[in-house]
């Protein structure tokens, strides 16, 4: 019913937008647009071309401007602001392009700066799909300032600006406006060997003023997919596949400060290391790449955001490391959501999972992270629509430095000797329309010493596929995965009993803690329908499912097993601009939870929608109602914990982000019945550009997240587990700064910094009752003045009152304090080849929980000596 009635209101909200327009004469955002068609050719016989941003080679005139653009967004299908022109030439071993902006005011020409892959000011785009596959292409941008942009676009439409090419772009203003020049090498592409070949381009240029995007082949307001609706660029006849050979050897010289500890030999106030490494890539064919890495550094990568979670869940963070970051789109396969993955490259080079510490050991010199001794990706895509990727890497044995109580020197192994194992194909097919895909993934441990706890093996692998029709406009698609780890008792006991699983959990009948097992085996899986494209209606429906047994985090990614989910969603897109906005969308989804026992464990309905206004403000609404809400791991192993009934909402809002100075803000609100737990988040941001090169960010946010039961811990209380919660009252502040100066493309300087604050302060300590009772007075019991005592910073209790206590718990309160800053110096001073300078500073530790954030910022941040880093690094790249 309140599914039904929130399509009433999506209805409605559609004929009333609709109304307003209705008398506007425009064209149909909808109809299928003629294939535009240009032929280029070869100018091998002519003189090379020279690349200032000066369109006057004689080679130019080998063919004829291309022009015609059309309007994209906002008002598709219409006359563009300014006409651009587009030609494009070719030689054995280069693709030329030329492009001529119109812009009679120069003033209007936005020349900002910005580093590679920004997109600062005024832009023009070209877009080419060398296989014509529909599905994949590369993307190369440059703005009016000589900034880079380049992506790999795959799944027809998912950029990815992880792809770093060697091509060359020089631009220029004049009294027309400005024109740009581009020089692509063929090897930085993948092409058949035929000899008249076809391949599909797209042009796109961003008219900053008005913020317009206008294309050279006219695409509909919401299109099934980007690549599939291309033009062709003929003429391309007898070019040879070209092979990349390209090394690159670096040096890192490092140094690290931080304040000494008396006593302690492996922190006595400084380190130095120097490391050698290589990174190659080698074309085997011109479909497919290997990519190398001996060695690898990752030191100029930023830190992670400062994050703390108290539901005892892994926090899921980016992968940053360049290596592994290039080219992830051909071993992505998330099986269930957005971070549920077979492959979680993070995975390599982990932090040890062994202890240093132990009996006797004073001292402990742990690495931070697992060396990698080498890594190797073999991946790319065949003519004939083969995706294949394979990544094979090779981790050592790690040790800690130990020092015990007799003030012997030893070491403890933390990490095994670890291979990894990744491998990954897709085949299109149904005129690319289609395609159905397979990945396997493997780990191997050499186990030694006292890490039994790890598994020795874990293997997992996957079926997908993908099936499009009536022109993309409906899609089928799904994923299956299976698992299947071994290891010691002690390591599988462990994955039984670990967070992900719980199988100890009192309440479940469908599965068992077994001590005597060596080896798991899942499954998990998502099929989805919908409507993907044509019109202004989407919507889509599915279910997904992830087995007890499931585990995929040796080299994947599992937040939590047992889970089974049914979700549908409908939304509506607004994509003619009115007199009040440009652009405008507004949803709803249900979803419903189960586990494999069969419990209903959550019902939710979610409306969420967007706007951009006339004058390029924007805003973003959501709210959700969650009238059932059952969690199996709140209690650790007890039984289901039931949640209140919650009320959601959030909104969003902020200036135009073009303008020097933009602003924007947002709070979040959620609030449980019976005030049982809530949530108030408030975040406020600015950009500022004061000058074309230079740009500032901060973010503030702030959040109050109290609960009257917040899980502590487990005690045990007349033979029976007794599940300890508290009032807490939890608070969370962090301020993110950015600052990032062009020079030029080629030369900046980027700093980011953050202070991160998390306070958590319990009170009114009460224990679980009736787990599932829907009203919280009966699912709890608050401890009585006569039962409690708080004595040597623990809570004393003597729960029957017989004046003997029965069970103690420590005070949990805490308070996080963390500062995290990069500043990092890039010069890429030939193409391809970079020096970094980076200086990075943290600091790390407790705050006291009865202190305010300005005299934790006082005590904690400004008053403790950082911990500082100094790297430089230099790479050059050899092409051969």
């Amino acid at each position: 019913m309140k599914f039904t009635f929130g399509l009433l209101i999506i209805a409605c909200f559609s004929h009333q937008i609709n109304a307003q327009s209705s008398s506007d004469k425009k064209p149909d955002l909808n109809l299928a647009f003629a294939k535009r068609s240009y032929t280029t050719t070869s100018i091998n016989d002519l003189d090379p071309i020279k690349i200032d941003g000066i369109i006057d080679d004689d080679a130019w005139d080998a063919v004829e401007w291309t022009s015609d653009y059309v309007e994209w967004e906002p008002d598709n299908n219409t006359d563009p602001s300014q006409q651009t022109k587009m030609k494009i030439v070719y030689d054995s071993r280069n693709l030329y392009v030329a492009f001529r902006c119109y812009e009679p005011d120069p003033e209007k020409i936005i020349q900002r700066m910005g580093r590679r892959d920004d997109f600062p000011g005024d832009w023009i785009e070209l877009n080419i799909d060398s296989y014509n596959d529909d599905r994949t292409a590369f993307s190369f941008t440059t703005s009016v300032s000589g900034v880079k942009g380049d992506e790999f676009i795959s799944n027809n439409g998912n950029f990815d600006s992880s792809w770093n090419p060697i091509w060359y772009v020089k631009t220029n203003i004049d009294e027309e406006g400005w024109t740009a020049e581009l020089r692509i090498p063929l090897s930085q592409l993948r092409f058949s060997n035929d000899k008249d070949q076809v391949w599909g381009i797209q042009s796109t240029r961003r008219y900053f003023s008005k913020e317009e995007r206008s294309t050279w082949q006219p695409v509909p307001a919401n299109p099934a997919g980007w690549v599939s609706s291309f033009g062709e660029l003929r003429g391309l006849k007898n070019l040879e596949p070209q092979k990349q050979l390209e090394i690159q050897p670096y040096t890192v010289t490092k140094y690290k400060s931080y304040e000494q500890e008396a006593g302690n030999p492996y922190r006595d106030g400084n380190d130095e290391d120097l490391t050698v490494g290589l990174d190659a890539k080698i074309g085997i064919t011109n479909d497919l790449t290997v990519d190398l890495t001996i060695n690898p550094d990752f030191g100029q990568v930023d830190a992670d955001p400062g994050a703390v979670t108290l539901d005892g869940f892994e926090i899921f963070f980016q992968e940053r490391r360049p290596f592994f970051v290039e080219n992830k789109s051909v071993f992505d396969y998330r099986f269930t959501d957005s971070q549920n993955n077979l492959f979680f490259s993070r995975r390599i080079g982990r932090s040890p999972q062994g202890q240093a510490f132990g009996p006797g050991v004073v001292y402990a010199d742990s690495p931070v992270n697992t060396t990698i001794l080498g890594a190797a990706k073999f991946s790319g895509k065949t003519e004939n629509g083969w995706t294949i990727g394979v990544l094979e890497s090779v981790t050592a044995k790690e040790y800690a430095g130990v020092i015990n109580t007799n003030g012997e020197e030893d070491e403890v192994l933390v990490e095994p000797l670890t291979n990894y194992f990744v491998g990954r194909v897709q085949k299109d097919f149904n005129d690319r329309n289609s395609y159905v895909g397979t990945m396997f993934t493997a780990t191997h441990r050499n186990i030694e010493d006292d890490l039994t706890f790890l598994h020795t093996q874990a293997f997992s692998g996957g079926l997908d596929f993908k099936h499009n029709w009536k022109d993309r406009t409906y899609y089928l698609e799904g994923h299956s995965v299976i698992s299947h780890v071994r290891g010691s008792k002690e390591a599988i006991l462990n994955t039984q009993n670990s967070i992900v699983h719980l199988f100890q959990r009192t309440d479940a009948d469908h599965v068992e803690v077994d001590p005597n097992r060596t080896s798991l085996t899942g499954t998990g899986g998502r099929l989805e329908f919908g409507k993907g494209g044509g019109g202004n209606w989407r919507y889509r429906a599915g279910g997904k499912w992830i087995s007890p047994e499931l585990e995929t985090n040796d080299i994947g990614f599992l937040r939590q097993a047992d889970d089974i989910r049914q979700y549908a969603g409908v939304n509506r897109l607004f994509t003619r601009p009115t007199s009040w906005f440009r652009r405008a969308n507004i949803g709803i989804e249900q979803s419903s939870v189960f586990d494999f026992e069969g419990n209903y464990n959550r019902m939710q309905y979610e409306l969420r929608s967007s706007i951009n206004y006339k004058n390029n403000w924007w805003s973003e609404f959501g709210a959700a109602h969650k009238p059932r809400i059952f969690v199996n791991s709140f209690l650790r192993g007890g039984p289901r914990w039931r949640f209140n009934e919650e009320n959601y909402w959030f909104l969003f809002s902020g200036t135009d982000q073009r303008k020097k100075l933009s602003f924007r803000a947002g709070y979040v609100h959620a609030q449980a019945k019976q005030n049982a737990f809530g949530l108030r988040r408030y975040v406020v941001g600015t950009n500022y550009q004061p000058l074309n090169a230079l740009n500032l960010s901060l973010e503030l946010e702030y959040e109050q997240n109290p609960s009257k039961t917040q899980y502590i811990t487990e005690r045990s209380f007349n033979g029976a587990a007794r599940y300890i919660l508290g009032q807490i009252d939890q608070e969370t502040l962090s301020a993110t700064l950015r600052v990032n100066y062009s020079i030029n493309p080629n030369l900046s300087i980027q700093y980011y910094g953050q202070p991160f604050i998390f306070k958590a302060d319990y009170s009114n300590l009460n224990f679980v009752q009736d787990a599932t009772a829907r009203d919280i007075n009966k699912r709890i019991s608050w401890y009585g003045d006569d039962q409690i005592a708080f004595e040597n910073n623990s809570y004393l209790i003597d729960e029957n009152r017989d004046n003997i206590i029965d069970y103690s718990v420590s005070n949990p309160d805490f308070t996080f304090v963390q500062f995290r800053s990069n500043l990092v110096a890039r010069w890429e001073y030939i193409p391809g080849s970079e020096i970094f300078f980076v200086w990075s500073q943290g600091v790390t530790g407790l705050g006291d929980v009865d202190n305010d954030f300005s005299a934790i910022v006082d005590n904690q941040l400004l008053r403790q000596r950082p911990q500082n880093t100094f790297l430089i690094k230099a790479t050059y790249r050899f092409i051969l």
